[in-house]
């Protein structure tokens, strides 16, 4: 009785780690977007880049890779399209709720699982999908007012996403692990002057530095973490349906800290995009490993 008892605790360890990991991201959102009327997106993005890169090449000294090969041109293209995705996201945040930003951004992998088609049942999560997209885009009717710059820079959010995912595999067979942390690098550099342009001497602010700071542990030092654990104990597919729950875990975030609410509609919305992400995981079969997206929202 013990052995199963100590085996069923072992089995659920791994789910545990990647909720964590999840909450930790939905959470840094909640706690970047506070940030919003003081440095506004751009300069929040730029010192949470900065400071996730500095602690990526840190733990994982990621220069000894570059050894490896020759694929400048596909790293650069991984980190600016990770750079873009996570300054995309957070001006999407600052005018639409989190939970819906982060549903309609998550479109973006599921496109890419959703080339992979071959079977009937796998179109059933695209109709979902579609199903989603238009009660939460201001061109459903249901759209509860959704801003619609703001669902626009979710969609570019999901569309660098899904470029991210594609440069990422490329990139990561050639650097391994250390991918994350040098397309980190080229994200910050990249999305850093950026941050200064817009919010300037602001960024100098000794009061909001242990906040930013705060941001990209939770956003990338700790589900980096976690999920490398939960990775290496999970099947692919358990680990891609977990991960579908993040649009619910980001409209949960928002109510809590945030108090930001959703429609009866939006939520309705939401169910049929985690549906459909979790039906295209479980049927949908992938011609590669996805690579890590601890560094996406």
């Amino acid at each position: 009785m013990l052995r199963s008892d100590s085996k069923w605790l072992l089995s659920l360890y791994p789910v545990l780690l990647l909720l964590i990991s999840m909450t930790s991201i939905q959470s840094s959102a909640s706690l970047a977007k506070s940030l919003f009327p003081v440095l506004g997106p751009e300069g929040v993005t730029a010192l949470r880049l900065l400071f996730s890169a500095l602690i990526l090449l840190v733990v994982m000294r990621p220069w000894k890779a570059l050894a490896r090969g020759n694929a400048w041109k596909t790293l650069i293209g991984y980190g600016v399209a990770l750079g873009v995705m996570n300054l995309s996201i957070y001006l999407a945040m600052q005018r639409i709720p989190i939970g819906i930003a982060v549903a309609i951004e998550f479109t973006g992998p599921l496109a890419v699982a959703m080339f992979a088609s071959r079977r009937l049942i796998d179109f059933v999560w695209i109709i979902l999908a579609v199903i989603g997209l238009y009660l939460l885009l201001p061109i459903g009717h249901a759209a509860g007012g959704v801003d619609p710059l703001g669902a626009v820079f979710a969609l570019l959010a999901g569309l660098c996403w899904a470029l991210y995912i594609v440069f990422g595999k490329k990139a990561g067979a050639t650097y391994g692990a250390a991918t994350v942390a040098l397309g980190s690098t080229v994200a910050a550099l990249v999305i850093f002057p950026v941050g200064v342009f817009q919010a300037g001497s602001r960024l100098l602010d000794p009061t909001l530095l242990p906040v930013v700071l705060t941001v990209a542990i939770l956003s990338s030092a700790i589900p980096y973490a976690l999920e490398m654990q939960a990775l290496t104990r999970l099947p692919s597919q358990t680990f891609g349906t977990l991960m579908s729950l993040s649009p619910a875990l980001g409209a949960l975030s928002g109510f809590v800290f945030l108090n930001e609410t959703l429609t009866l509609a939006q939520w309705f919305a939401l169910l049929c995009i985690v549906i459909a992400s979790i039906g295209a995981t479980l049927t949908i079969k992938q011609a590669a490993a996805p690579v890590e997206t601890v560094a996406a929202p």
